[in-house]
């Protein structure tokens, strides 16, 4: 029923999967992503979808988008997903795209935002769960959780509790809907 895209380590994939959110296929833009490992170790099947085997994005998204399809996905997370999803991603998957972000959208969208939110010296950020849209980081806010940023030497940790506990819940309540 889910499919998971990520780019990197997975921990937010490992939060979904420690909750035991029926994830049926994980996806990434590059063939080392930890969360791939992660999917394996949990028996979700995995793809990689590289750029460079695809003649652009639109090409790319919509050999993803049939891969999900295939395996049953009808809700897709965005967990630390590095890639904006074209046109005919989103379409295929309408109404049914959530992405976790580590700031209270719509301050600080984009690949930086805890350090655009220490930047900015605001005392407080968080995490957003929102749908996605054709924007970055523009869709409509799903929940969000605030975090403080003292002590800034432990920010980030706190923030990717945040969405481990965050990110899960908002996904049970969607599928269970």
């Amino acid at each position: 029923m889910i499919g998971v895209l990520a780019s990197g380590n997975g921990s937010n994939l490992q939060a979904l999967l420690d909750a035991r959110l029926p994830i049926s296929a994980v996806a990434s833009n590059r063939k080392d992503a930890f969360a791939l490992e992660r999917a394996r170790g949990a028996n979700v099947p995995t793809a990689t979808f590289g750029l460079e085997c695809h003649p652009n994005r639109e090409e790319r998204d919509l050999v993803m988008a049939t891969w999900l399809e295939a395996h049953g996905v009808e809700l897709v997370v965005l967990a630390g997903y590095m890639h904006l999803l074209t046109k005919p991603f989103l379409d295929r998957f309408p109404s049914a795209i959530v992405n976790v972000h580590p700031s209270l959208l719509p301050d600080f969208p984009g690949a930086h935002a805890i350090e655009d939110a220490l930047a900015a010296g605001v005392d407080e950020t968080g995490v957003t769960v929102h749908w996605v849209d054709e924007g970055l980081d523009t869709g409509s806010v799903i929940r969000q959780a605030p975090v403080p940023v003292e002590p800034r030497a432990t920010l980030e940790e706190r923030i990717h509790a945040t969405e481990h506990q965050l990110l899960p819940s908002v996904i049970r309540e969607l599928i269970a809907a």
